[in-house]
Formats: structure tokens, C-alpha cells, sequence
């Protein structure tokens, strides 16, 4: 596929590791400046440094997506360094174990906030570029978990799915203007956060027994989710808008 990022500006959130990692590093081997949004500032510049050394064009910023002042900051110095936004692709995400009935009101919040005003928050700081250029797509990295559910995860579950109604409905409306939007539920992908998780007792069995009943009988890797997006991202994207792209391996159709 021919390099259609090549020379565009792109925002990747949770660009640090895992998923957002192998997004940022993908879209800047296609050619796009890349700026990496990270809640951890050392794992930003750090993605955006293994960027530079492959030979791309990047920096690393301490954006906290669940804060309208930091991502506005953020949008403003990747337009100064590198010009207008192009490409977003909203992959920071809060996740949580908790029994229902234990789930704080602080807790839900907290997890929308990050996951689906979050995503609220990115694509209204970076519509106007695109609304301008005529030219834009954003990329919403929501869950497998909204369409089969998750049991201890209601909090996030209910913000994944908000982002895929959030992004049928955002397509809808910028289409007109040359702009896509679609959303990427990743299945079982085999990330730092889901060792983690398997090392916490959270993931039951483990990752080798998920990725038995999976069927193509492996787990997901961060660069299955990037060549989606690299792809939905392309100039022959372009009549793909409000989509779920499901990447999981046959464990939803």
C-alpha cells in the first residue's frame, strides 16, 4: 500500500507502549510526523525517540487527556512544531476491575473521562484543522468488550461502547467535509497491560488459554491494530467512514 501518511501531521494518545506504541511507530514509517500523547512523559518522549532513531520525525508530549487545558496545549505545540493536524487516532485508555456494586462514583468518572470524553475532548481540539484542509481522519481505538460485554468492567465497558456511538455519529456529521472517522475494537492483544493483568490474576487461565479459543489460535499483537489503522488512515480509506473494524482474530463477528 502506497504511503498516504506520508508528510501529514498525526496525533497518537497513549503513544508510550502497547497498542499506541505500534501506532505511532507504524504511521511514522508511512511518512507522518508523529506526535506522541502520553499521560507518562518519560514513556512519551521515550516512544518518540525510538521514532527518531528509525527514522522518523516525532516528539513526545505529557498530555492528560481526561484535562481540556492539557490536550489544547498539546494540539497548539504539535501545530507549531509541525502544522496542522491530519491524522488522530484516540487510543489512551483507563481500565478497571471492580465488582459492580463497589464501583465508585469517583471510579466511573474517572474511566469516562479518559476513555470517552477524552476522545470527545482530541477530536474537538483537532476537527478545525481538518474542517479546513478538507481533508481528515480520526481513528477511536474503542473494545471487543462492547459488543460481548465483560463482567467486573461495566465502567469501562460502558465508555467503549460510548466511543463506537460517539463515532457513528461523528462520521455522519464531518463526512461532508472530506472527513472519516471509524473505530477499532481490538480483541485479545497481547500488550504490557494484559501481562500485567495475567500476573494480577485477572485474565483467568491466562493469555495462552485465550488465545486457544481464539480462531486463528493466537493472541493479538500491537501491529495487527496498527496495520488496521495505517490502513483506515490511507487515502484509500477514503469511502470508509463509521465503521467498526473489529481486529480480534474471529472471537467477534
Amino acid at each position: 500500500m502506497a504511503h498516504t501518511a506520508s508528510g501529514k501531521t498525526a496525533i497518537v494518545t497513549g503513544a508510550a507502549s502497547g497498542i499506541g506504541l505500534a501506532i505511532a511507530q507504524r504511521l511514522a514509517r508511512d511518512g507522518a510526523k508523529v506526535a506522541a500523547f502520553d499521560l507518562n512523559a518519560d514513556g512519551a518522549e521515550a516512544a518518540a525517540a525510538k521514532i527518531r532513531a528509525d527514522g522518523g520525525t516525532a516528539i513526545g508530549l505529557a498530555v492528560d487527556v481526561g484535562d481540556r487545558a492539557q490536550v489544547d496545549r498539546g494540539v497548539e505545540e504539535v501545530r507549531a512544531r509541525f502544522g496542522p493536524v491530519g491524522i488522530l487516532v484516540n487510543n489512551a485508555g483507563r481500565e478497571g476491575f471492580e465488582p459492580f456494586l463497589s464501583i465508585s462514583e469517583e471510579s466511573w468518572e474517572g474511566i469516562l473521562s479518559v476513555n470517552l470524553t477524552g476522545t470527545f475532548r482530541c477530536c474537538q481540539a483537532v476537527l478545525p484543522d481538518m474542517v479546513q484542509a478538507r481533508w481528515g481522519r480520526i481513528v477511536n481505538i474503542s473494545s471487543s468488550s462492547a459488543h460481548s460485554g465483560q463482567p467486573l468492567m461495566t465502567h469501562y465497558v460502558a465508555s467503549k461502547a460510548g466511543v463506537i456511538g460517539f463515532t457513528k455519529a461523528l462520521a455522519l456529521e464531518f463526512g461532508p467535509q472530506g472527513i472519516t472517522v471509524n473505530t477499532i475494537p481490538p480483541g485479545f492483544i497481547d500488550t504490557p497491560m494484559t501481562r500485567r493483568n495475567e500476573a494480577k490474576g485477572l485474565l483467568g487461565p491466562g493469555v495462552d488459554h485465550h488465545a486457544a479459543r481464539t480462531p486463528v489460535r493466537r493472541p493479538g499483537l500491537p501491529e495487527d491494530i496498527a496495520a488496521a489503522c495505517a490502513f483506515l488512515v490511507s487515502e484509500e480509506a477514503g469511502y470508509i467512514t463509521g465503521q467498526v473494524f473489529g481486529v480480534n482474530g474471529g472471537r467477534n463477528t
